[in-house]
C-alpha cells in the first residue's frame, strides 16, 4: 500500500438539514436502509445520522444545519461528490420523483463516464455518476 498518496480515498461526506427527521426519512427511503448510527443533542433532538453505503461502506452523514460552517452564499455550491450508480438514468428519475431538483442534467462525458446531480429537499447537491473506472477498480479488487 502506498502511504505517500495525499488523497487515499473517499471516507465521509456530510449533508446538512434543518429538519433532521425529514432528512433521515428521505434518505432512508432513497437508499432503502436506515442509518446505522444516530446521535441526539442535549435537547433530545436528532442532530446526526450516518449511513454506510456501497462496495466500500463509505459514510454519508446527515448533520443538523445549526452545526454547519458559515457560508458566504445562500445557494448550493462548492465541490460535488459523485456516487457511482449502475443505472444513472433510473437513479436520476427516482431522485426527481422523490422531490429532488435537477442541478446538473445527465451529461455523457465520454470514455464510459456519465454524470448528473440534483439538489435534495434539504439544499444539498447530490452527484451521481456511472463511472467505468470505479467498476474496473472494484473488479480488480474482487479478482485480486
Amino acid at each position: 500500500m502506498n502511504m505517500n498518496q495525499t488523497l487515499r480515498g473517499f471516507a465521509t461526506i456530510s449533508y446538512w438539514a434543518d429538519d433532521m427527521e425529514a432528512a433521515k426519512a428521505w434518505y432512508s427511503e432513497f437508499l432503502g436502509s436506515t442509518p446505522y448510527f444516530e446521535r441526539s443533542g442535549p435537547d433530545g433532538q436528532l442532530v446526526y445520522a450516518e449511513f454506510r453505503l456501497g462496495d466500500y461502506q463509505h459514510e454519508l452523514g446527515l448533520i443538523d444545519r445549526r452545526f454547519a460552517p458559515a457560508r458566504s452564499s445562500a445557494g448550493p455550491g462548492g465541490a460535488i461528490m459523485y456516487w457511482h450508480v449502475d443505472d444513472i438514468e433510473a437513479t436520476l428519475n427516482k431522485l426527481k420523483s422523490m422531490g429532488a431538483q435537477e442541478y446538473e442534467p445527465l451529461i455523457h462525458r465520454g470514455e464510459g463516464f456519465v454524470t448528473a446531480s440534483v439538489t435534495d429537499p434539504f439544499g444539498n447537491v447530490l452527484g451521481i455518476m456511472y463511472n467505468a473506472h470505479y467498476l474496473e477498480m472494484l473488479d480488480s479488487r474482487i479478482q485480486g
